[in-house]
């Protein structure tokens, strides 16, 4: 007969006999003969105390015992709570199937791509480096990942894009959406990408290689889709191909699109007017500004009781403007022009001290000089200059700074969007919503997700990482709203809804209260999320085993014990939702 094999368990039986109750722990195993499952019972266990009978089951199932009074070493130690807090907000996100339905290798690549942006972003070859100083390699399954394997997911994940961006489209886009769309850049390390070109630097990096982006997201800033432009493509050229997407590929036909001053130009404007089911919200530019002054459809002294009107003018037919006054902002304006035009002026002294000297002769040479003198505050258009080849003299336009100062603080909406579905203050309030995209595109470049510098030579993979940062910021955004009750957010929504859309921005009662004392109204600190996110850290994940035992003998693992700020910050993420 061949020896009977199986694994051992503990099998505990009850019966009821004479108003008694009697249990049975017998140790047994199960094999396999002629097919079918039997049986064998190698011991009686029932004389054996409870506590004995428990440690034999425990230990049958596979767990590891430290021996009483015999203390254990720790072999090694991971930061855990952040990358456990990441990935339960991807798991309430459906993250997974968002990239795929099936599972694959790509997509845990992916997963673990977009929790390390969040969590530590750096280069590719950097991160493989990186996550094995937490679980986070562990628990998304990626432990002998090499930076070509990252290459690879993020062509997998650039081939799925569009896909994936028509999910998030779904969740968040449907009809008569207010869709927000604005544009930024970021320099190139390199010169070999086809998408790098030289272009208006929003990182103040002159003369430097530039990618430009585009975001689309939500009314809220929740971000749904992002698409890349040659780093010398203006901004107006990437609007009206955003339109498009909007109807073809995500399937919204009427919507509301915001844009800025700079985006929306009137070719795409004289498009959009054709299509009942378009409507947008924009600015009007300075000078047009000026000119509505200038014929007097916009009479200044109608903002001395108030700082909101609607006006109409020939030149804008069909269309509503909506004309705002800022007192705080023309006050800093006039300060900062103060202060431009009395650099300028001193810098122009110390040339016109240069050619009374005699240092300088020469009408060509102190045009030169001059000119890099008023370019470089912008307000040459505020001076009168008076130049020989032996001569400097200049004086201040007073009536040109007058004018301009008359339009300090004073900004205009224009929006094809009726009375009947949006009053004049909500349109206001709709256009500064704007900030909430410059905050995403703040969070992807700078301060958490770290976009730039671009190393990647290859078009693909500059396209791919720069949609793998904005997948980042999609985890990372559901995080923020999570935590905001932590965190120095301004948590009354309510407020931001009533208040003047004219007037700065306040922080409400209750957030000015979490600024000033730092504390929450439990005694804790409040947090930025970045701060969070390192208190979650704390949470550390131990593999230990005895001293005594051989260098490969079995190991347990012991987690740290959450505080209670820390168990707070799960619980709010566990209530995210799609």
């Amino acid at each position: 007969m061949a020896a009977r094999t199986g694994t051992a368990h503990v099998v505990t039986t009850k019966r009821e006999y004479n108003g008694k109750v009697y249990q049975t722990h017998l140790l047994r195993r199960s094999y396999r003969e002629d097919g079918k499952v039997k049986n064998e019972t190698l011991g009686n266990l029932s004389h054996l105390p409870d506590s004995v009978i428990d440690l034999i089951r425990r230990s049958l199932q596979g767990e590891t015992f430290v021996p009483a009074g015999e203390a254990f070493e720790v072999c090694s130690s991971r930061a855990h709570g952040h990358v456990q807090a990441v990935s339960l907000a991807m798991q309430r996100l459906g993250f997974a199937s968002l990239l795929g339905t099936k599972p694959c290798a790509e997509r845990d690549l992916v997963q673990a791509m977009v929790a390390s942006r969040i969590l530590c972003p750096a280069t590719k070859l950097a991160t493989t480096r990186l996550w094995h100083a937490s679980t986070l390699a562990e628990d998304f399954g990626v432990q002998d990942a090499t930076e070509d394997d990252l290459y690879a997911a993020m062509d997998w994940l650039l081939a799925g894009q569009d896909r994936i961006q028509k999910k998030l489209a779904a969740r968040h886009l449907q009809e008569d959406s207010l869709v927000l769309y604005d544009l930024s850049s970021s320099y190139f390390e390199g010169s070999h990408c086809p998408l790098a070109k030289l272009g208006y630097s929003r990182d103040g990096k002159r003369g430097t290689l530039q990618v430009n982006y585009g975001l689309l997201t939500d009314d809220r800033g929740c971000p749904v889709a992002i698409s890349v432009h040659e780093g010398n493509t203006s901004d107006s050229a990437t609007f009206l191909p955003q339109v498009k997407r909007m109807r073809e590929q995500f399937g919204v036909r009427r919507m509301v699109m915001v844009g800025d001053r700079g985006m929306i130009s009137q070719k795409a404007i004289d498009e959009m007017s054709e299509d009942a089911d378009l409507a947008w919200i924009t600015a009007l530019r300075s000078s047009s500004i000026r000119t509505l002054v200038e014929q007097k459809h916009l009479q200044l002294g109608l903002f001395d009781e108030r700082n909101l009107l609607e006006i109409s003018s020939p030149d804008f037919p069909g269309e509503r403007l909506v004309a705002c006054r800022n007192t705080e902002l023309a006050k800093k304006r006039a300060h900062i022009r103060d202060d431009l035009l009395a650099a300028t002026q001193r810098s122009l002294e110390k040339i016109q001290a240069r050619v009374a000297g005699g240092k300088l002769v020469g009408q060509d040479k102190i045009g030169v000089a001059v000119g890099k003198v008023v370019n470089t505050y912008k307000v040459a258009k505020h001076f009168e200059l008076f130049i020989t080849d032996n001569s400097f003299t200049f004086a201040r336009l007073g009536d040109s700074i007058a004018a301009e100062a008359a339009l300090d603080g004073l900004y205009i909406i224009r929006t094809s969007v009726k009375c009947a579905r949006m009053d004049a203050p909500t349109c206001v309030r709709t256009y500064k919503s704007l900030a909430q995209v410059e905050r995403a595109f703040r969070s992807i470049k700078t301060v958490d997700l770290k976009v730039r510098p671009i190393h990647h030579h290859l078009e693909g993979r500059v396209r791919a990482h720069i949609f793998l940062c904005m997948l980042a910021y999609y985890v990372e955004w559901h995080m923020r709203q999570a935590w905001a009750p932590l965190m120095f957010a301004d948590c009354d929504q309510e407020s931001k809804l009533t208040r003047d859309p004219v007037a700065p921005a306040k922080r409400s009662q209750a957030a000015m209260e979490k600024v000033n004392s730092r504390i929450l109204d439990d005694g804790t600190p409040v947090h930025s999320f970045q701060t969070l996110l390192r208190e979650m850290e704390t949470i550390v994940r131990n593999t230990c085993r005895t001293p005594k035992s051989a260098s490969d003998a079995p190991t347990f693992q012991i987690t740290t014990t959450q505080n209670e700020k820390q168990k707070h910050a799960l619980e709010l993420i566990a209530q995210i939702k799609m």
